[in-house]
């Protein structure tokens, strides 16, 4: 029998909302190793809709759960309802809407509040010694709610300007977490906390190279559940 997956979404495009390469990719590694997923988001707000053309935030309005349907086809369910009796794992898609939408990262930076149906669920699946996976800006929510945890966002310094947000690995190490350095195409497995994590869009690289980083930390996850 394929492991039970949860994969949990913030919203749908990448400035504000889940990403949507890494979300597809993260599914495709999954049917790949024989999983059975459920999609769940927050029925929140988003903190603000960011015309994606234009790269600038509008007045509009829209919901996490809603946008995050239409990554799911529409096959989705409130986060709150989410067990994680009934599932071996969870993964936890990069974008913005991670560090805007499920956390306040994106203002407040390690000083960020993790939304409650977010931190129930990464404490229920770690009590329950049961994997996380997270790729992106994600790993912040392992490191805000498990200090002391290992992760890797990619490179803690911008070689070759491929990794503009290496800031981002001060500030993982200033909450008391340890951040491995990686390349795109790789992951990191903290064992003890069995957390897998993997840079995806973190780094400037080609989309195929950010594809195989998602399945490694997919095949890992799948390992550990």
């Amino acid at each position: 029998m394929g492991k039970r997956v949860a994969l949990v979404l913030a919203g749908c495009g990448v400035f504000d909302g889940s990403e949507i390469h890494e979300a597809s990719a993260a599914l495709v590694h999954l049917s790949r190793g024989g999983a059975e997923v459920k999609i769940f988001a927050p029925n929140i707000e988003q903190r603000d809709v960011v015309n994606h053309l234009k790269g600038s935030p509008t007045e509009e309005k829209r919901n996490v759960l809603v946008e995050s349907a239409r990554l799911a086809r529409g096959n989705i369910q409130d986060l709150a309802e989410l067990k994680a009796s009934e599932f071996d794992a969870v993964i936890f898609p990069g974008g913005f809407g991670v560090a805007k939408n499920l956390c306040s990262w994106a203002v407040d930076g390690k000083n960020c509040t993790v939304n409650e149906h977010v931190n129930s669920t990464l404490q229920a699946f770690h009590d329950a010694k049961k994997p996380i996976g997270l790729c992106c800006i994600s790993p912040v929510l392992a490191a805000k709610v498990f200090p002391g945890c290992e992760v890797t966002v990619g490179q803690d310094k911008n070689v070759d300007g491929r990794f503009p947000d290496a800031e981002t690995a001060s500030a993982i190490a200033e909450l008391g977490c340890k951040h491995i350095c990686k390349n795109v195409n790789e992951s990191h497995v903290d064992k003890a906390n069995k957390i897998v994590t993997t840079c995806a869009f973190m780094c400037k690289a080609p989309l195929h190279e950010i594809f195989d980083g998602i399945g490694t930390m997919v095949q890992e996850v799948l390992k550990l559940a």
